[in-house]
Parts: C-alpha cells; sequence; structure tokens
C-alpha cells in the first residue's frame, strides 16, 4: 500500500505562507522545523480535521531565480489543488469574509459544489462541498 504524504508548494517566504494557510484556510500547522545547516525551515500545513496519513503541503521557499519563477504558477494555470469540505457554504462565506479572491463558481457539479479560488501567490484551488 502506497499513498502521497507530502506535495510541495513552493512560497516566497514561510511566515507569509504560514499566515495565509493558517491563517485565512484554516489549516493546521502541523510542524515548523528550522533547519540551520540548510538554511530553511521544514513547514508542513494539512486542513483542519485531516487524518494522520492525509497528504500535507510542505511550504518550500524559493531558494533560487528559477524557484522563485514558479510562485505562485506551478501549474502553468492549471487548478494546482483540491480542497473537500462536509460544509461548503460555510468555508465558501468564511473564506469571503477573510478576503479570499474566488475566480469561479460557486457551481453545482456532478461531483458536488465548486468554487475557485486563488492562494496568496495566484495558485488555483477548488473548493469542493459534498453532492446533492
Amino acid at each position: 500500500m502506497q499513498n502521497i504524504g507530502l506535495v510541495t508548494l513552493v512560497v516566497r517566504e514561510y511566515d507569509e505562507a504560514i499566515a495565509f494557510y493558517v491563517g485565512i484556510l484554516g489549516f493546521d500547522l502541523v510542524e515548523d522545523t528550522v533547519m540551520p545547516e540548510q538554511e530553511k525551515r521544514w513547514v508542513v500545513v494539512a486542513p483542519h480535521g485531516a487524518s494522520a496519513n492525509a497528504t500535507k503541503l510542505l511550504l518550500a521557499r524559493a531558494s533560487s531565480s528559477e524557484q522563485s519563477s514558479c510562485v505562485g504558477n506551478q501549474t502553468g494555470g492549471r487548478v494546482m489543488g483540491f480542497l473537500h469540505t462536509d460544509n461548503f457554504q460555510r468555508d465558501f462565506q468564511a473564506y469571503r469574509d477573510k478576503g479570499v479572491e474566488f475566480v469561479r463558481g460557486p457551481n453545482q457539479a456532478p461531483y458536488g459544489m465548486v468554487a475557485v479560488f486563488k492562494d496568496l501567490y495566484g495558485n488555483l484551488w477548488d473548493l469542493i462541498g459534498p453532492a446533492g
């Protein structure tokens, strides 16, 4: 059996990324470890209530001009993440109230309610609620 443990998200700065993902989206800060020998931090966040073996985000500060050029466009303009929620209206309204920019939706799709939002860098995310 296999699962994907972490997905890397290249960010400008750790603290601004934590402020968005934890402070705005309500993710949990799973780990924030300073690694002085590598001049970086190991910062892991996960949606609130995610199980221990759920896929988490590694917030990795860009450390080169090539990496910096990918911040905000890690998937070439496609939706990067799919955030599932048990209560679409609650989370959609909470995010809007906190200034999250929605660029599409909400719309009813066969798989549930969906709206597309931007993270602080411009990466696109689907917020998806249950069908019906």
